[in-house]
């Protein structure tokens, strides 16, 4: 049997331990593995395709990134092509993907990506490719998995930031809007608000409005806490409103939502005549190495499909469904997006601390 491994779309800690367990696992059972590069390049002649032995995997597993590192703009369904006129015209190379896999005597792929990836991933077996998926985002916006590696890993690095930013603006007096990932999900940024006992959380989910949250940080400041940390997700946008977007994306990318904090640090500004800073704690949240819970999860991932190869479950990807790691079809996990329920018992609990949503 000789299988190959992709990493697609955005980084996350955590994938470097999926790529080890999934080669080791395999490895024991007498297969091949290879590794292709870069998303699916390395299938279209952009990139490569490598072997890889237990040499290949040894000390990776507390790495964060991706040995056969990863791009956003790799939908080979819609591959952007640079014309001599400087312009991209997106062409279908699935075919010429299918090929070469066919002529390297690839006979199965573990794909490992979020919504996007997994949404190729189908596509891609549907057209008569024998592919798993793997789940994979630090946003935990896949239906069908309780949560997925590296947000934990995510919570963590902003939870470290706003316990650094409680010492800063307690001792200025000073509003401070910080703004985590998440995209259309506001789960990093609602974990981390909560256990960092930030004052205001805005999410997605919630569409908020600014005079509420003026209203929480003047109430404390009238209460003698003459500072506030408000977390926001870079995909919240205000009542009536919509997301902020960072310009223009690149061919082949999807939008790229964010830069929402600094209105917010402005209109608080503004409203309240307290001073406001904005931090966007960005791609931090992506890097570094994975916590051990996103590590030990990322492993059983990689185990758990390897024996979905071995029971040819075709078009499914591994899934925590706690206390068990199970398969379900991977167009049962892109139904729809996971988002954070309003009525979830973290958001009640939230509201009950004290913790405004801007509502």
């Amino acid at each position: 049997m000789r299988i190959a491994i992709s990493t697609g779309g955005g980084d996350a800690p955590g994938l470097n331990a999926v790529i080890r367990a999934a080669v080791l696992s395999a490895i024991n059972r007498g297969w091949e593995v290879l590794g292709i590069k870069r998303g699916f390049a390395g299938l279209l002649g952009e990139d490569e395709v490598v072997i890889l032995t237990k040499d290949s995997v040894r000390g990776i597993a507390h790495l964060g990134g991706t040995i056969l590192r990863t791009t956003n703009r790799g939908n080979p369904f819609h591959y952007p092509i640079l014309k001599d006129d400087g312009t991209y015209e997106e062409i279908d190379r699935s075919g010429e993907l299918i090929e070469n896999a066919r002529q390297l005597g690839i006979e199965a792929i573990i794909s490992i990506g979020g919504d996007g990836s997994l949404a190729i991933a189908k596509r891609l077996c549907d057209a008569g490719m024998k592919i798993v998926g793997v789940p994979k985002t630090i946003d935990n916006d896949v239906s069908g998995t309780i949560t997925t590696f590296g947000f934990d890993t995510a919570v963590n690095t902003a939870l470290e930031a706003i316990d650094r930013l409680h010492t800063t603006a307690e001792s200025h007096d000073r509003v401070i809007v910080m703004e985590v990932m998440g995209r259309d999900a506001g789960f990093i940024a609602l974990h981390s608000g909560l256990a960092g006992t930030a004052d205001v959380i805005l999410i997605p989910e919630i569409p908020y409005d600014i005079e509420k949250v003026c209203e929480k940080i003047l109430a404390r400041d009238r209460a003698g806490r003459h500072f506030s940390i408000v977390v926001v997700a870079e995909g919240a946008f205000p009542r009536g409103g919509t997301t902020t977007t960072l310009g223009p994306s690149l061919p082949g990318q999807a939008r790229r939502v964010g830069g929402v904090c600094e209105s917010v640090a402005q209109e608080i500004q503004q409203r309240t005549g307290k001073e406001t800073r904005s931090l966007v704690l960005g791609h931090l949240q992506r890097g570094g190495m994975p916590t051990g819970y996103d590590r030990l999860l990322a492993t059983r991932f990689g185990g758990a499909a390897v024996r979905a190869i071995a029971d040819e479950k075709w078009g499914y990807m591994v899934a925590l469904q706690s206390p068990h790691i199970v398969t379900i079809p991977i167009e049962e996990a892109l139904r729809e997006l996971k988002r954070v329920d309003p009525r979830h018992d973290v958001v009640q609990t939230a509201r009950e601390t004290g913790i405004s949503f801007g509502e």
